[in-house]
């Protein structure tokens, strides 16, 4: 009977001896929740999520109205960084590939947007996408016209701009 009590003491005492379970931060203690809480906490963080997306969506929609805006404006123009620098002696040819692909590459990085972003929303490898903007690969007219979309400008537009640019490279 002793030697019960005494391992009965060192047991609780063992027990008194471990530290308490340390908590993790941004986890909720699901365990000392009711179901009903568990809901309301699952629905309050689907929320949160909803209004995030809400608030890109919204950011994008902005962001797609000032570009607008800004081609609508009479003094549009490329940027100056745009324009390269041409040695007088030595005239040179620009590509059609590669004059999209500046232009694809101004207009992304106008938005502040990656090519991870873009890629995914228009359904591109990120590889591609970045071999389309160095001028490398000869897009399609499909693939230039979900480009653009992903960019938030038709196809047209883009297009126009793409001329613009050749017209200020050449003349």
């Amino acid at each position: 009977m002793a030697m019960e009590t005494m391992t009965r003491v060192n047991e609780q005492m063992d027990v008194a001896a471990k530290k308490p379970m340390a908590v993790q931060p941004g986890v909720a203690r699901m365990r000392e929740l009711t179901p009903a809480q568990r809901r309301a906490v699952m629905f309050a963080q689907q929320q949160v999520l909803k209004a995030q997306a809400a608030k890109k969506a919204k950011d994008q929609r902005q962001a797609v109205r000032e570009r607008m805006w800004d081609e609508d404006s009479p003094s549009y123009k490329l940027t100056a960084a745009a324009e390269p620098v041409v040695a007088e002696e030595e005239p040179r040819e620009f590509s059609l590939r590669g004059a999209i692909g500046h232009v694809l590459r101004e207009l992304r990085t106008r938005d502040r947007r990656t090519l991870r972003e873009v890629s995914e929303k228009a359904g591109v490898s990120l590889g591609y996408l970045s071999e389309v903007e160095r001028g490398q690969k000869e897009a399609s007219s499909e693939l230039l016209s979900s480009i653009a979309d992903a960019l938030g400008v038709s196809t047209s537009r883009m297009l126009r701009m793409v001329a613009d640019y050749l017209d200020s490279v050449e003349g």
